[in-house]
């Protein structure tokens, strides 16, 4: 994740609670996130889970999706996390780029109903 100041060639990947944002300007302007959830199975083994990603329109078409998922996955293999992509760009994402090759776990049935309860505990406060 990058130090400078942001711009749309040179956008900045940060780590905000529960997603990680691109900013593609230094007034902070938010062009999309993935969210980015952590979660440690029965055996132990850390784990976070991408189940959304979303782009701004206005930011479509210029590669930022890609640099914010690359940006996000990098910096969660570097945490000692594996990667468990629910959502069908940070798949498909997986799938055509070989950064994190090795650090990809398909979805499990305990990582949906994780993600459902962990939305119903958000909701409910």
């Amino acid at each position: 994740m990058t130090e400078n100041t942001p711009t749309l060639d040179a956008p900045q990947v940060r780590r905000v609670g529960e997603k990680y944002e691109i900013v593609v300007d230094g007034d902070g302007t938010v062009a999309g996130y993935t969210l980015a959830i952590d979660y440690e199975g029965a055996d132990g083994v850390a784990q976070r889970i991408f189940p959304h990603t979303k782009m701004a329109e206005e930011y479509g078409g210029r590669g930022l999706a890609s640099v914010l998922v690359r940006e996000a996955l990098k910096d969660s293999v570097a945490a000692g996390f594996r990667i468990v992509p629910v959502c069908p760009y940070v798949k498909q994402w997986t799938q055509k780029h070989d950064d994190v090759a090795g650090d990809v776990d398909q979805p499990r049935p305990e990582h949906l109903q994780f993600l459902e309860e962990h939305a119903r505990r958000r909701r409910e406060g």
